[in-house]
């Protein structure tokens, strides 16, 4: 491979990792509401190049690998763990551009990135007012209830199958969610 290729090969991989990884639900919904402090966005932008270079300073990752450290970044930068299903999704597509790449198939990997941007959802996740009680009044330690919706022009399922896009309901976190450590169990509507 020349240099030049290589240089243009890489480039490639870069857009489809940091395509992948704004289509992520997880990473959109800690960004816009800022999880990761005043800087979520920068943080957003760093994660890309982080994760293309671990890539490439590590040739044959398995897939348990990238997904530890996807979570561990997610985690650590944006104090949120994953667990909605989409990190080993994520995490394989990650690891099919990175073959991709490897192998020098350009092609297959500029139509991945393609395909990941044309289907990407918009998820938001908004707070929900809730009834409270005459004994809730003077409650400092209240719970704010979360919303999770996901809007896109194709189908979500191709992204994020757990979200249902023909479900009127979306997934709440009930207060019974909330653990002692302040982290908050997301579980998945039945």
């Amino acid at each position: 491979m020349m240099a030049g290729a290589g240089e243009d090969a890489r480039a490639l991989f870069g857009a489809g990792v940091r395509a992948a990884l704004e289509a992520w639900p997880a990473l959109q919904i800690a960004v816009e509401n800022g999880f990761g402090g005043v800087q979520s966005q920068e943080k957003a932008e760093w994660l890309g190049g982080a994760v293309e270079d671990y890539f490439i300073r590590n040739a044959d990752l398995e897939l348990e690998e990238v997904e530890d450290f996807l979570g561990e970044l997610m985690t650590n930068e944006f104090d949120t763990v994953v667990e909605d299903g989409t990190l080993p999704q994520v995490s394989q597509q990650l690891r099919t551009m990175f073959q991709h790449f490897q192998k020098g198939d350009m092609a297959a990997l500029r139509e991945m990135a393609s395909h990941i941007t044309q289907r990407k959802s918009k998820v938001t996740a908004t707070a929900l007012e809730t009834a409270r009680g005459p004994d809730d009044r003077g409650d400092t330690d209240s719970v704010e209830e979360m919303e999770v919706t996901a809007t896109t022009g194709a189908t979500t399922e191709s992204i994020c199958p757990q979200l249902e896009a023909s479900d009127p309901n979306p997934q709440t976190i009930k207060e019974e969610d909330i653990v002692e450590d302040g982290w908050t169990i997301v579980r998945r509507k039945k």
